[in-house]
């Protein structure tokens, strides 16, 4: 019986053992997840200057492309906006026009 409860306290003691084990390594394997995935979104701090500055070339070209998207997106607004106006004055002009009966 003494060499039962005997068993039985250190099973319980590996046990816990393994379970403490097993928590330190999902903490890391979490810290690892993490580290990696903030890394892949570009948000982590870059590894050297040269990564860093190739970041900067790579924003500042990619802020000029959309600032010349919106330009045209600009001049199409501009221009659809004056055609609406034409017409619509043509249009008013039309309803204002005498009506001739043929």
């Amino acid at each position: 019986m003494a060499s039962l409860q005997a068993d039985l306290a250190n099973a319980a003691a590996r046990s816990s053992r393994l379970a403490t084990r097993v928590r330190q390594l999902e903490e890391r394997l979490s810290r690892a997840l993490g580290e990696a995935a903030w890394r892949a979104s570009g948000l982590g701090a870059p590894d050297s200057i040269d990564e860093l500055n190739a970041r900067i070339t790579s924003l500042e070209q990619e802020v000029s492309d959309l600032q010349l998207k919106l330009q045209e997106r600009d001049d199409d607004l501009a221009a659809a906006r004056a055609a609406n106006r034409e017409l619509m004055a043509q249009l008013n002009r039309g309803r204002d026009a005498p009506q001739h009966p043929e």
